[in-house]
């Protein structure tokens, strides 16, 4: 990971976005490829409240690019002040997930969307009445045929393909930690070079899960949060009783912004999540068997937080091409 390079970011197939070095290419499917009209009419669509079947809800309202495009409820609140049952994910570099939803039941980026749109706990949307919408709106008549084709009729699947090539372009690769990767390695302090040692260490196995460019390694594990799990994750999907309890790894980038924490929201502080961990959890039988006591000391926890604080990426939370553009 340490690339000798000082040039954080490269640029990929002469598009607007940038592909942070160290990162793979950014995969788009064969049947929603990306171009910068795209992209930009997905922007639009994300913070359009008029997806939802009441005109009060946007992908936005639970995905605040100031928290890493993650929402500060435990458990988001869609139409008609209906209240979810999970901690509403951090959009970053979704675009290299292999599955999407903390159990991880959409294997698109695009199906996730759709799932969200029409979920009656979120947009509820009606997929023809969100068509119809669209296409009276001359500026989406333009949009969407400037994004596909000449003669492209809006629709919420395109609409879909549209939000989906904008949230792939949501891309946080220039934190200090990436900064010191890539060769300045005066910019992160004692402090954060111990926890990131500690990190990577076979006493704590934080990288064994939270690994690779991303901090995650896009699977599914129980981590002893509970000894009786109502939301059974996993399982929902698969039917194996191996599976319950188990929910995807989350990216670690940004994480000082994300909170609160876990597929509940469960923890409130970066501390809370620490602790979790050092207690070894609770038990369960499916519960990883890498999550055990850790007997940290005050000053390796404080070790371990300012370390994950490098993950933050201003750059990302204040770059104005994410913005909301009305």
């Amino acid at each position: 990971m340490l690339l000798g390079c000082n040039d954080t970011t490269q640029q990929q197939n002469n598009n607007t976005y940038t592909v942070p070095n160290g990162f793979p290419a950014l995969p788009f499917p064969a049947s929603n490829s990306y171009n910068d009209a795209k992209a930009e009419l997905g922007r639009y669509l994300f913070y359009d409240k008029q997806l939802s079947i009441d005109y009060n809800i946007a992908c936005s309202n639970c995905h605040y690019q100031k928290f890493g495009f993650a929402d500060t409820a435990t458990v988001s609140i869609g139409v008609s002040q209906e209240i979810g049952t999970r901690n509403s994910p951090a959009i970053i570099n979704t675009g290299w997930n292999g599955a999407w939803f903390w159990d991880g039941r959409a294997t698109t980026l695009e199906a996730q969307i759709l799932g969200a749109m029409t979920s009656p706990r979120e947009m509820y949307a009606d997929t023809v009445v969100i068509s119809q919408r669209l296409q009276k709106d001359t500026m989406y008549s333009r949009m969407f045929k400037s994004a596909f084709t000449s003669t492209t009729i809006p629709s919420t699947g395109l609409a879909v393909d549209a939000i989906a090539t904008f949230c792939r372009t949501l891309i946080s690769g220039n934190s200090r930690y990436d900064q010191y990767t890539n060769g300045d390695k005066s910019i992160l302090s004692a402090q954060e070079l111990r926890g990131l040692q500690l990190f990577n260490s076979e006493r704590t196995q934080c990288s064994s899960c939270h690994s690779g460019f991303n901090f995650t390694d896009n699977q599914f594990h129980s981590l002893g949060l509970h000894t009786h799990y109502y939301d059974q994750g996993r399982y929902n999907v698969t039917g194996l009783d191996s599976d319950i309890g188990r929910f995807k790894t989350p990216t670690l980038r940004n994480i000082e912004l994300t909170a609160p924490y876990m597929n509940e929201g469960l923890f409130t502080t970066l501390e809370q999540v620490i602790e979790h961990y050092n207690s070894g959890g609770k038990v369960f039988r499916n519960k990883d068997s890498r999550i055990k006591p850790l007997n940290l000391t005050p000053q390796e926890k404080t070790d371990l937080i300012a370390f994950l604080k490098t993950l933050t990426d201003n750059s990302f939370i204040n770059n104005t091409k994410f913005y909301n553009p009305r």
